[in-house]
């Protein structure tokens, strides 16, 4: 079937809608329950002042698990699809999350909690991922898994702002999707980025500044699985594409955690050491974070499709350079006051 296939496209296009509008009936409908007994109170990490509630995940990933199920590619089942088995460890996660919602989990059940869905996903994935074939099997493995627990963490971590996540991972599934339906990117990958991009899409008017409605970590924590799976399923063709789109969040949360390790602090304690923390600090609004953000992330996908359609390691090379000096530009502009206009 080709790749631009029409009715493939429509079917595609239904799978975000079907998650944009179960997404938002599903807030309407949790959000007085969220109200009662799901308040995000704010502490050191908070950027809120005044206690909202969070649980809007629960929205997300119902949302995103109703558009890959029902809107399924064209002649294809869940039949030998890894997409079951990536949606069970994500809601896995996602009752993990509920319940740190509701009342924190000490750190050290909370990673092995983490760990246990992350390598379940693995165990019932056995031969879908190999991205170095010159490293052995078990070390490659041992590797992506810790991998994968760092990076569901670090959405968590940068989950911090109002349409943070949003501006993050809009851009960065729409390009998975992008990748997958045009052939450069494994099609399991599809339905569930396109499902997610839809969730978010239905979230994110009721996270605009001042939110009314947080995620919680019901929903940066699978969304964290999901991406990460979608990104090691895409870094198998195109490593450079699977790095390039989600680099803010790797720089930003990778060099805030090894600052703080190297000044012996506490690096699980809620904190406000992030870039973008920082840029709030530093006399940027909220709004202005997150477009900045946004507008980097429409770069870095633009490069993305760039290094994935050209399959030269000079362009490879060549795209994340550009966007690694346009990450590093954005990194030291958030760390400065802002100037007075």
């Amino acid at each position: 079937m080709s790749a631009l296939d029409p009715h493939r496209a429509a079917l595609a296009l239904a799978t975000a809608v079907v998650a944009t509008l179960a997404c938002i009936a599903l807030i309407l409908a949790l959000r007085p329950l969220l109200q009662r007994y799901a308040l995000a109170r704010p502490n050191a990490r908070s950027s809120h002042v005044v206690p909202t509630p969070q649980g809007g995940g629960i929205a997300v990933m119902i949302a995103t698990a109703i558009g890959a199920a029902l809107v399924w590619l064209p002649g294809t089942s869940f039949s030998g699809s890894p997409v079951p088995a990536v949606l069970l460890a994500a809601f896995w996660l996602a009752a993990v999350g509920m319940i740190d919602d509701l009342r924190p989990v000490p750190v050290v059940p909370r990673l092995a909690l983490q760990a246990t869905a992350v390598l379940l996903l693995f165990a019932a994935l056995p031969d879908q991922i190999r991205i170095f074939d010159a490293v052995p099997v078990v070390l490659e493995r041992a590797i992506l898994v810790l991998g994968l627990i760092w990076f569901v963490n670090l959405v968590n971590f940068m989950d911090g702002l109002d349409w943070m996540t949003v501006a993050e991972m809009l851009p960065l599934t729409t390009t998975l999707a992008m990748l997958a339906f045009l052939g450069a990117a494994p099609a399991s990958i599809l339905p569930v980025a396109l499902a997610l991009a839809g969730a978010l899409i239905g979230f994110a008017p009721f996270n605009r500044p001042v939110a009314r409605l947080f995620l919680g970590d019901v929903g940066s924590l699978p969304i964290g699985l999901i991406t990460g799976w979608c990104l090691l399923a895409l870094a198998e063709q195109h490593f450079a594409a699977a790095l390039l789109l989600p680099l803010y969040y790797l720089a930003d949360a990778t060099i805030t955690l090894l600052r703080r390790l190297m000044r012996g602090e506490r690096f699980w304690d809620a904190h406000r050491s992030h870039f973008y923390q920082q840029a709030t600090d530093n006399g940027f609004t909220v709004r202005q974070v997150v477009t900045t953000v946004f507008v980097l992330n429409l770069l870095l996908a633009a490069l993305a499709i760039i290094s994935a359609t050209a399959r030269s390691p000079f362009v490879d090379w060549l795209t994340l350079i550009v966007g690694g000096c346009a990450v590093a530009a954005i990194l030291a502009r958030f760390s400065r006051p802002r100037r007075a206009a």
